[in-house]
C-alpha cells in the first residue's frame, strides 16, 4: 500500500476517535501564536506548544518483509533522527500537498495520527498570507482569525514559491524538533506540527506583486 493511501487510511481512522480539543486540561480553548517567522528560506520561530498524550491507537506500519515498522507500538516520543521522507506527487493544489506533506512527515518520522484537511479555513488562511504580506509576520493571527482563531499559526514569509513552501520552508520547521532546553534554539513549529492537540490544519499561500510567496499554516 502506498504512502498516500496509508495517510488516507490513518486520516479516515482519526476523524473516527474522539478529538482532544478542549481536553479539560485548560489549553484546549487557548489560542497560541507562533511569535516567530521562517523568512524565505528560514522557518519563522514559532511557540506553538499544547502538551498533550499521543493517541496510542494509531494503526501499525506494517513494516516490509513482514516485519513490524517503527510505528507498531503507535507513536514514538520524539521524531526519527535524520527523517527524510521522499515527497508524494503533486496533486496540482498547493492547499492538499502542503497539508499532505505536514500528515507526511506526522506519520513517517514520528508515527503520529494523522490530522484532518480544515478545507473550510483555507480561504481565510490564503487571506491571512496576503495580510501578512502587507502588515507582518503573524498580524493575522489576532487580525483575521480563522474559525476559532486557529489556536496555532506558523508562517513562511517570502519564499521564492508554493512549491518551495512545501518541500523547504516545513521541512525546516520540522527538523527543529522538540522543546530542548536550548534557549537560543526554535521549537515552536515542530511542536505546532507535531501536536496531537490539534485536530485540522488549513494551508494558505499569497503571491506579491514581486513574486514573493507567503505561506501560513493554521492549527485548530
Amino acid at each position: 500500500m502506498g504512502t498516500r493511501a496509508w495517510l488516507a487510511v490513518l486520516l479516515a481512522l482519526a476523524i473516527g476517535c474522539e478529538g482532544v480539543i478542549g481536553s479539560g486540561d485548560g489549553v484546549g480553548l487557548e489560542r497560541t501564536l507562533d511569535a516567530g517567522t521562517i523568512p524565505g528560506p528560514t522557518p519563522d520561530a514559532s511557540i506553538a506548544v499544547d502538551a498533550s498524550v499521543p493517541d496510542a491507537g494509531s494503526p501499525m506500519d506494517a513494516g516490509t518483509g513482514g516485519t513490524p515498522g517503527p510505528c507498531a507500538n503507535g507513536p514514538l516520543a520524539a521524531p526519527i533522527s535524520n527523517c527524510s521522507p521522499e515527497r508524494l506527487p503533486t496533486t496540482g493544489d498547493p492547499h492538499e500537498d502542503c497539508f499532505e506533506r505536514i500528515n507526511q512527515f506526522r506519520w513517517e518520522c514520528q508515527c503520529l495520527p494523522p490530522l484532518a484537511r480544515w478545507v473550510d479555513g483555507e480561504v481565510c488562511t490564503d487571506g491571512n498570507a496576503e495580510y501578512d504580506s502587507i502588515n507582518g509576520v503573524h498580524a493575522s493571527f489576532s487580525a483575521l482569525p480563522c474559525g476559532s482563531g486557529g489556536r496555532a499559526q506558523n508562517e513562511c514569509p517570502g519564499w521564492p514559491s508554493n512549491d518551495q513552501v512545501i518541500t523547504g520552508c516545513l521541512r525546516s520547521m520540522w527538523d527543529e524538533g522538540p522543546e530542548d532546553g536550548n534557549p537560543d534554539t526554535v521549537n515552536g513549529h515542530y511542536e505546532s506540527m507535531a501536536s496531537t492537540t490539534y485536530t485540522q490544519v488549513a494551508c494558505g499561500f499569497f503571491t506579491t506583486p514581486s513574486g514573493d510567496v507567503w505561506g501560513v499554516q493554521n492549527f485548530d
